[in-house]
């Protein structure tokens, strides 16, 4: 159920709106890519993570793997939930390096106690808001959802739930439970002035309540030019820790040197690792 950057219109529940095509359709659309990357990217950095460890995260409605995809580069493991199963089969043939189950969140998470270390979610809880059966109640499907979480995270850890919410009433529907649940935080807003930018990010906290963190653009009255600044200043941060070039060879081989750590089957490293193929005529 992972998020595309634009809100999504309600046609029934998700497992039957992201049918085989759709999923495929979604998971290749560059400018989804892009977007979901960088609300994933947005997401981790709220969530405070230390940088001396590799961490356990749950990536809720994580549909094809697109923000799996960044956890993975950043270093961490994870394990995706998603209600779709079109959308888990597109991340099993992308081998993705996370672990996936097919759930309900509304059903609840089904770890155990302080199993994660923090979690994110891009674009999925609002999906909890609607009654797709007559047996679904919005408030108690969010409270189960949100009472569970809090118990399969760790103490002092932290979640980042990227959401679109369609109304005010939403946003405090969803809000009341988490806190109703026990989670401490509050609603971080990206770029609040901006129709095209901005985004709702719910930053909860477990145990002793941390200082909410500041959106962005929230200081700067041209919005545009915060979101370059923004930009520039990930990219050049990316630089300085080293990361390769996504899809270059280096990268290829750190990937699939953190598969063979996990004790996956990955081919053999050769010469032509890496290396693009002539375009056929």
């Amino acid at each position: 159920m992972a998020g595309s950057g634009r809100r999504p219109e309600h046609r029934g529940p998700p497992e039957l709106f992201y049918d085989e095509a759709e999923a495929r359709k979604y998971t290749q659309n560059s400018r989804v890519v892009e977007i979901q990357s960088q609300m994933s990217e947005r997401a981790v950095e709220l969530l405070g993570l230390p940088e001396d460890r590799p961490c356990l995260l749950l990536d809720v409605g994580c549909g094809s793997g697109l923000s799996g995809d960044y956890i993975s580069e950043e270093g961490h493991y994870w394990i995706g939930m998603d209600i779709s199963p079109a959308m888990l089969d597109v991340a099993v043939e992308r081998e993705v390096e996370g672990d996936l189950l097919l759930a309900d969140v509304g059903h609840g998470i089904p770890f155990r106690p302080g199993m994660f270390d923090g979690c994110i979610s891009i674009s999925a809880v609002q999906w909890l808001c609607n009654a797709d059966k007559k047996s679904h109640s919005p408030p108690k499907r969010l409270y189960r959802f949100f009472s569970t979480l809090y118990t399969a995270l760790a103490r002092g850890s932290r979640a980042v739930l990227q959401l679109y919410p369609e109304n005010s009433e939403q946003l405090e529907l969803i809000t009341a439970q988490a806190m109703r649940a026990g989670f401490t935080g509050g609603m971080v807003v990206d770029y609040p002035n901006s129709a095209k930018a901005k985004k709702f990010f719910l930053c909860l906290f477990v145990g002793a309540s941390g200082t909410l963190p500041k959106g962005l653009g929230t200081e700067c009255a041209d919005e545009e030019l915060q979101q370059a600044k923004f930009t520039n200043e990930r990219t050049r941060f990316k630089n300085i820790k080293g990361k390769s070039v996504k899809k270059s060879r280096d990268w290829i081989l750190e990937k699939k040197e953190r598969r063979r750590r996990q004790g996956k089957e990955v081919r053999a490293d050769t010469k032509y690792t890496g290396r693009k193929r002539r375009p056929r005529f």
